[in-house]
């Protein structure tokens, strides 16, 4: 058996060494201060830090031009209005402040709605069509503020010329402070709770002169003690009842980001929380209305940026979710580094760069490849934008707990064939193809062995698809993860490890069942990637398949709920070339010459003498005479021998065991064989259980041996037949015509599938089987195969049946 690890979970595949960190253009360093916010004009860099103050750095020398400072709390979440050069400042003083970002002089101070009761304020968003703040609070509510009443009343160059430059004095904000108290709310500042207190031994009040800014400097602050903060003179702003979201969450409010659709002008807000959730709102005049809820179950989302009709979550567990806006589905996960926190995002066009708390930084490419991965910072990276320079380069810019922001320079991802298919609006297959063959062989270097005692876990997981007015039909895969064990004597190649040679791949589970898994996988991804999933597809993988299924009825009972309802049920299965139920019957078995008292079970044409086992066998119809009289052409073989593969009933010999040592001279005190028999419709189960049973005891009977004769049944599984006349196998039969260009062969197989029987009747709806491989894959034995094409071609036609249906689809047509 293989002992390789379990390979990494994630399908992104990375295609450059970790060793390989981008340029660093430059470093700038914060003094004893994480650096927890980012964001930049054409002229500076803004830094919001724990220190409470704002640091602005010249982007063109790399130094420090000044220092905004006014917060009493970390500077949490910085926020531009490039067209009002303002800048916006959230803290966990409970305070948004609004900065002239050409003079870096203050302008508001905005309190949202209970003041301090809204917590930290962790995330801003700006929207310039509606001329609104968005505030992400710790109390879990959204909030929000209006400027256009302040706009029109005092224009900006009105209020830009009554603006003091950074040298003004008190008197000289005194009057600023005069100029605005016509377009403010409120004109004096209320008292904080904490930071207007006095000391408790003081036994006062709370009052706006309890810390006094002309007094002294703030205790804990980097800031030199003389500096003055003339809090009392801005603009004060108060976010008012009607424009708050109570509970918009059921966590904090980590994050958001803004979507301007410059083709219909609505605006968009999305936002994150750590009740696991992406929210996704529509901006009115009036307020956010809530359109849709993405469950993204990875921990809280820490971190959101948005691309076209695409968001891109940053989870606390190293998850990224990619949602598409336009189907409100999940499109894909990446992994990035299981548990560690992502804690901020920035995409550089189609790329993607993800940083995280243990100071990595990784780009993703649009078909998500990691392509570049390297340490950026000794400790946790907090924050991170991008600054394009031109056309064909750009900055990444990220700060860290290490005190350090850092300058990389980044190329702009260069178009490529296999990057376009997976942009929202494209339609190519190359990518998808990488990405099936990569995950199969991940699939495959697991040696995923029953255990014949119900110890393998039962997979669960939904493609969900496009959400629209009209239901969707939902279809179960039905498929098996377990393998038979796979010696390596006999093979050409590591039996765990993928291989490819003329066209086939080889690996233990290529074509029984891993190949077709992951075909039918990759079909439902390309569906999503192109909007063009329209059912939900319900799988349910198991790990005990090949010895019984032991656990499985009782799993699915117990998860029924959970499942859902079922309107069809797909299975994908290749059965070896010579498996007891596809040629018992129809091949001379010479165990039985050897075995006299076994060989009493059939005559000299190999009928079974069991009583009444012919008796409910279903007559073959004319149709179906018809039908082997065509497939004998086909296949060359007489139409009598497909019969008696395809649709008689049948006993197999399979092994005999002796006690003691394998001597000529020993006689065994102890004898053992397995037999099996496949059964066929309308043949009943536990009838012919029974009758083999009465048969084999009465025979022995006979025989009048002092020995002793035990017989157990280990395994039963009831026999299935497809409906030929179902509208589901219809479709499946026209998507593997447009597919492969003629129209398939209707047969019958053999080979005990045990829980499709149970799945049909447990969900009331039919079942279809859609094969990939071939006979002469060599499933369960050396050397087994999956022919390439048929393994495009399988995922192709699973494409076209799923669009079949759901352009088909009618409620509760069954």
């Amino acid at each position: 058996m293989n002992t390789s690890p379990i390979p990494h979970p994630s399908l992104s595949r990375h295609l450059q060494n970790d060793e390989a960190p981008l340029p660093l253009l430059h470093q700038l360093h914060e003094l004893r201060s994480s650096v927890l916010s980012l964001a930049s004009n054409s002229e500076y860099i803004f830094s919001g830090s724990q220190n409470e103050d704002i640091s602005v750095w010249e982007k063109q020398t790399f130094t420090l031009k000044s220092t905004l400072r006014g917060h009493t709390g970390s500077v949490l979440a910085l926020e531009l209005a490039k067209e009002k050069d303002w800048l916006f400042s959230s803290s966990g003083d409970s305070t948004v402040r609004i900065w002239h970002t050409a003079k870096l002089t203050p302008l508001y101070v905005l309190s949202p709605y209970l003041e301090t009761g809204a917590g930290d304020l962790f995330s801003l968003s700006w929207s310039p069509s509606l001329q609104t703040i968005y505030i992400g609070c710790q109390d879990t509510s959204l909030q929000w503020y209006d400027f256009t009443s302040i706009v029109s009343s005092a224009s900006d160059s009105s209020l830009s010329s009554s603006i003091p430059d950074s040298s003004s004095s008190c008197s000289d904000l005194a009057s600023l402070s005069s100029t605005l108290s016509t377009t403010t709310i409120a004109t004096t500042r209320k008292a904080h709770k904490f930071f207007d207190s006095y000391p408790q031994y003081e036994r006062r009040p709370a009052d706006i002169f309890a810390k006094n800014p002309s007094t002294g400097g703030r205790q804990g602050s980097s800031s030199p003690p003389d500096a003055e903060y003339p809090l009392a003179e801005y603009g004060l702003l108060d976010v008012s009842a009607s424009n708050v979201n109570d509970s918009a969450h059921y966590g904090y409010i980590y994050c958001m980001t803004l979507l301007e659709h410059d083709g219909s002008g609505s605006v968009q807000l999305a936002t994150g929380s750590g009740d696991e959730t992406v929210k996704l709102w529509d901006c009115t005049p009036d307020g956010p209305v809530l359109v849709h809820e993405f469950e993204c179950s990875h921990g809280a989302v820490l971190a959101l940026v948005a691309q076209n009709e695409t968001i891109y979550a940053g989870c606390q567990d190293g998850y990224v979710k990619i949602l598409d806006l336009e189907t409100k589905t999940l499109v894909r996960t990446i992994i990035v580094q299981e548990g560690v926190d992502i804690l901020s995002m920035s995409m550089i066009g189609s790329d993607l760069y993800t940083c995280s708390a243990d100071g990595w930084i990784k780009c993703w490419s649009a078909s998500f490849d990691c392509t570049a991965s390297w340490q950026g910072h000794d400790g946790i990276v907090l924050s991170s934008f991008v600054d394009l320079k031109h056309s064909s380069s750009a900055r990444l810019v990220t700060g860290g707990n290490d005190n350090y922001i850092k300058v990389w320079e980044v190329d702009l991802p260069k178009p490529r064939k296999e990057d376009r298919r997976l942009l929202p609006n494209a339609h190519e297959n190359e990518s998808f193809t990488d990405t099936m063959t990569y995950a199969l062989s991940k699939f495959i270097s697991i040696p995923s062995l029953p255990t014949g005692e119900g110890k393998n876990p039962l997979l669960f997981g939904t493609f969900s698809g496009t959400k629209g007015d009209k239901p969707k039909p939902r279809v179960l895969f039905y498929g098996h993860y377990d393998v038979i064990p796979a010696p390596k004597q006999g093979w050409s190649s590591d039996p765990f490890t993928l291989t490819g040679r003329n066209g086939y791949l080889y690996g233990r589970g290529v074509t029984d069942n891993k190949g077709p898994i992951i075909a039918i996988a990759c079909a439902a991804a390309d569906l999503l990637s192109r909007r063009a999933l329209g059912c939900d597809l319900v799988f349910l993988i198991e790990g005990e398949e090949e010895c019984g299924s032991a656990g499985f009825r009782e799993t699915v009972g117990r998860y029924k709920d959970t499942i859902g309802d079922i309107d069809a049920i797909l299975i994908s299965s290749t059965l070896p070339d010579l498996h007891s139920g596809i040629e018992g019957g129809g091949v001379v078995e010479p165990m039985f010459d050897v075995v006299r008292l076994l060989a009493s079970l059939t005559d000299g044409q190999r009928r079974v003498h069991i009583p009444g086992f012919y008796d409910h066998v279903r007559p073959q119809t004319e149709e179906e005479k018809e039908l082997y009289e065509l497939l004998s052409d086909v296949t060359q073989r007489p139409a009598a021998s497909l019969s008696s593969r395809w649709r008689e009933p049948s006993l197999t010999l399979h092994t005999i065991e002796v006690s003691g040592p394998k001597n000529a001279t020993i006689i065994p005190g102890l004898v053992k064989s397995q037999v099996s028999v496949r059964i066929v419709p309308d043949q009943d189960l536990d009838t012919i259980t029974k009758a083999l049973v009465d048969y084999l005891e009465s025979s022995f009977k006979t025989l009048q041996s002092p020995n002793n004769l035990k017989v157990t049944v280990e395994h039963a599984a009831d026999w299935w037949l497809g409906n030929l006349d179902d509208h589901w196998f219809k479709s499946l039969e026209s998507a593997v015509q447009d597919v492969w260009g003629v129209a398939p062969l209707r047969i019958r197989e053999g080979g005990s599938i045990p829980s499709v029987p149970y799945l049909e009747k447990e969900f009331g709806c039919h079942a279809l089987h859609l094969p990939m491989g071939q006979s002469s894959d060599q499933a369960h034995l050396p050397n087994e195969r999956i022919s390439l094409k048929n393994l495009h071609k399988g995922k192709a036609v699973v494409e076209k049946f799923l669009i079949n249906i759901a352009e088909e689809w009618v409620p509760n047509l069954h």
